[in-house]
């Protein structure tokens, strides 16, 4: 429970995030903008009425996320004042429910306030694919895929299971979430790279320690307002049976697509880059499923080779490289996730494993903004 001053000082820290927000200037905008939506003339320019559209959107959903996060500071004021008139037992445990309900929403806006990048507003679609090692990387990669998912559903994001292949034993060989939700991608971008995790095997039946690697890759899913050119010859379409989740008719009917595309980036590479579809029961749905998977994946190789020749420019070495280590987690002889990049460390690795990533989300955006 939280004391009066602890409480106290949570309702300053979100009424200085308003201020930041400058919701005032937020809310002028808007109506600026309405009444050019008024003109007769206004949809003449599709391209400019699309995008004043798009800035309505935008500040009005920073609007209401304040407008959220002000109703619960206001709900825990007057629950503050009532508790100083009169002792109550159950007065308590409602200003206990309502502060951890503002806390969780004010660290959310906290961390959207600091996704400022071309992408982050958009849907993330997150791949994970264990290390060497059989059944007990395998077991990770469907541990963190787990992990991910609770995370979406703690912060009210749709999880979609886009790609699942099933380990031989135990796990999975490969899988694709799709996040929907605004800032999902800026939310994760920070989960790229490697994870390792320090435990012993339940697949072990010596007791040791193991130690096991798994790969996350998290992209912008892309929409159409995003020019992508992948012509039709420099893509392979396969099909084959899912052999998953979904019912009979995926097990019994080619419904699993592969897409397999060959070309050239802007800088001369020739990439091939693979993106396949096996959780929805037809093979038109997968396929234009993984044709978006596939366009979202050489975009964000595009923004990658962008981002290498901006840091060559300024001198800088990126702080992230796929491939790297970025994350550890061990279970025993102690309980730790620690952050490489940044040096957060948390000691209730339930918690993580459960979807608690802020601490990590947090420490990253704020060593990436106070970096650039």
């Amino acid at each position: 429970m939280k004391s009066t001053d602890e409480i106290r000082g949570l309702l300053e820290r979100a009424r200085t995030l308003g201020g930041y927000l400058d919701v005032e200037q937020r809310e002028e905008r808007v109506a600026e903008l309405n009444e050019r939506r008024l003109d007769p003339d206004f949809w003449s320019n599709p391209e400019a009425a699309t995008e004043v559209e798009k800035q309505v959107a935008s500040e009005t959903e920073w609007i209401e996320a304040w407008r959220g996060l002000k109703r619960r500071m206001d709900d825990v004021e007057t629950l503050l004042v009532l508790a100083q008139e009169e002792a109550d037992a159950d007065l308590g445990a409602e200003i206990d429910r309502e502060t951890e309900e503002l806390e969780r929403a004010l660290d959310t806006l906290e961390l959207r306030s600091m996704l400022s990048g071309p992408d982050d507003h958009r849907n993330a679609i997150l791949t994970i694919h264990p290390g060497a090692g059989g059944t007990e990387s395998q077991d990770w990669a469907e541990m963190l895929l787990r992990l991910y998912t609770r995370w979406a559903e703690r912060n009210d994001f749709k999880a979609a299971l886009l790609e699942y292949q099933p380990g031989d034993v135990a796990g999975v060989k490969s899988a694709t979430l799709e996040i929907v939700g605004p800032f999902a991608f800026g939310s994760l971008r920070s989960e790229s790279g490697v994870h390792r995790l320090v435990r012993i095997s339940p697949f072990d039946s010596s007791g040791r320690r193991h130690t096991s690697f798994a790969s996350v890759f998290v992209y912008p899913e892309i929409d159409n307002t995003i020019e992508i050119d992948l012509r039709p010859d420099q893509i392979e379409l396969q099909r084959f049976r899912s052999g998953g989740k979904g019912g009979q008719n995926v097990n019994k009917v080619e419904t699993g697509v592969r897409l397999v595309y060959t070309g050239e980036l802007s800088n001369g590479e020739t990439v091939r880059v693979v993106a396949e579809c096996t959780e929805e029961r037809s093979q038109l749905q997968n396929r234009e499923r993984a044709m978006t998977m596939l366009r979202s994946r050489v975009y964000q190789l595009e923004r990658d080779i962008q981002e290498a020749a901006r840091d060559e420019l300024e001198g800088q070495k990126k702080k992230i490289e796929w491939g790297s280590q970025i994350r550890s987690y061990v279970f025993q002889p102690y309980t730790m996730v620690n952050d490489h990049r940044t040096d957060t460390k948390v000691t209730d690795i339930q918690a993580v494993m459960d979807g608690y990533l802020e601490p990590f989300i947090k420490a990253y955006l704020l060593q990436d903004a106070n970096s650039s």
